[in-house]
């Protein structure tokens, strides 16, 4: 467990952080990378923006206007409107193109345009689809699939100790209340984790 977190800040890093760690790791980028970031309010993409900036990776954001000081305080390099006009804002930003795509809001055939010839997409969101077109390549990622990784696990407590992650709770319910949990995920806006105690 991270020093100096509380045990629900240290339970909020775990499976998100794996799967924004194993989401850079199928972009494979190159050095001096720049990526894309989709949803990057959220638990995993923020955590995508601040694991990326710690790779030395220039992040183009994504975020709502209510949003985008939280971004920018990710680290984000730039922070864009989000929805139908990221692709070609980015493009504006990236001439040739980004990098890779990390997509957390299932956005990846209105973003895929963002992507150089031959980049990468890693998209996290449930029902997202891959695409392989202009010689992308395209992945889904499966945060059991890391599930032994204990390196990079452990790396993440080390960047949440060092300050390079930030655990953020959107609210703490009691077990018994996991359905309002359901509610409010389904309800969607959460900039953080729910975290039931017991």
């Amino acid at each position: 467990m991270p020093s100096g977190l509380s045990h629900e800040q240290a339970a909020t890093i775990p499976m998100n952080g794996l799967t924004a760690r194993m989401a850079l790791d199928l972009l494979q980028l190159p050095e001096a990378a720049t990526i894309a970031v989709v949803g990057a309010a959220g638990a995993v993409g923020g955590y995508a923006v601040q694991l990326a900036v710690a790779d030395g990776v220039r992040v183009i954001a994504d975020a709502a206007p209510k949003d985008e000081e939280l971004v920018r305080s990710l680290g984000a390099h730039v922070v864009l409107p989000r929805g139908d006009g990221y692709a070609a804002l980015v493009r504006e930003q990236a001439p040739g193109g980004v990098d890779g795509l990390v997509d957390t809001a299932g956005r990846v055939v209105q973003n895929a345009t963002a992507v150089r010839d031959g980049g990468r997409i890693a998209s996290s969101a449930r029902g997202s689809p891959v695409t392989d077109e202009r010689g992308i390549v395209s992945s889904k990622t499966f945060v059991p699939q890391y599930a032994r990784e204990h390196a990079k696990l452990d790396r993440l407590r080390e960047q949440a100790q060092e300050g390079r992650l930030t655990a953020r709770i959107a609210t703490t319910l009691p077990a018994g209340e996991a359905v309002e949990a359901h509610r409010l995920l389904e309800k969607g806006g959460l900039r953080g984790r729910i975290v039931l105690t017991r």
